[in-house]
């Protein structure tokens, strides 16, 4: 289950499948996952049972950078994205995201976010 970091209107996810590769079981950060909108506020973008396309922002378990320096956050939280342009489908992004998602080719989302750790 996963929170949400943008202004979609969905509140929480449940992923469904993680994207790349044969039966790949765990995400990391920047990486893309298909989820199912479980909760979501009334009259969104998004309804309840929704299936969407989300890069996960935030991971409560620890990722190791090149510099030997680790990062985790409090939460795990996603964006939802268009799967082709890779553009996130709100206009907002609420809280830190990481900044491997550079590597990914999120730059929006970066742009967008409040604060980039």
């Amino acid at each position: 289950m996963l929170k949400l970091a943008d202004n979609t209107g969905a509140k929480k996810l449940m992923v469904i499948r993680v994207l790349g590769g044969y039966k790949k079981r765990y995400a990391r950060l920047g990486e893309i996952v298909t989820a199912a909108v479980k909760e979501a506020i009334p009259h969104a973008m998004v309804k309840k049972g929704d299936v969407v396309h989300a890069v996960l922002v935030r991971t409560h378990k620890e990722t190791r950078r090149k510099d030997g320096s680790y990062i985790r956050f409090d939460d795990n939280a996603a964006v939802i994205i268009d799967m082709k342009s890779k553009e996130p489908q709100g206009s907002r992004i609420l809280g830190p995201v990481a900044r491997e998602l550079r590597a990914g080719g999120f730059n929006k989302i970066i742009s967008l976010a409040a604060e980039v750790l």
